[in-house]
């Protein structure tokens, strides 16, 4: 069975949307391995945790209003014997990708919905997405997950945001 969210949709002048939830995440936030609630000091925030392989999309009050799995960074990627650990810290998304967002760097692989936000590393939607961290250092999501939260919920720079795109918090290991 899908679940859908019901939502108002404002549109404004720029070519962002906002989204005012009305009836909440259309996934249960009850035992999630995210806190229920963050300081995000009024802004929305999207957080990566590569040790539980989830993430988590923070109202502007700092609660949790939807999450899904996500796949990190490998320990050692295949290819290279070199770490593709996604780089902890806090970021900003840069850059908003469409349905046809590809890889520059790995033969264009597919990267639906990219969400940039660290030099070449993104959150884009994947149909490979694990409870182990196997990715080269972007962080993968389901493909709808990568899809609401482009479209619903991130923001790149802009006017309304001082250009501070979306507060991406990736947490260690």
């Amino acid at each position: 069975m899908r679940y859908f969210a019901a939502s108002l949709l404002l549109l404004s002048n720029f070519s962002y949307a906002q989204v005012y939830e009305i009836s909440g995440s259309p996934f249960s936030t009850q035992g999630v391995p995210l806190a229920a609630h963050i300081k995000t000091h009024g802004e929305k925030v999207i957080v990566v945790d590569p040790r539980e392989h989830v993430w988590g999309a923070y109202a502007a009050n700092g609660r949790l209003i939807r999450w899904g799995i996500a796949t990190a960074g490998s320990h050692e990627c295949s290819d290279t014997n070199e770490s593709c650990r996604t780089k902890a810290g806090q970021f900003r998304i840069y850059s908003l990708g469409s349905s046809s967002c590809s890889s520059n760097k790995y033969n264009n692989a597919s990267m639906p919905y990219c969400m940039f936000f660290n030099g070449g590393r993104a959150l884009h939607g994947s149909s490979d997405v694990q409870f182990q961290n196997i990715s080269h250092g972007c962080i993968r999501v389901h493909i709808d997950d990568a899809k609401w939260l482009r479209y619903h919920f991130a923001a790149g720079p802009n006017r309304t945001n001082n250009y501070q795109g979306t507060k991406v918090i990736i947490k260690p290991y």
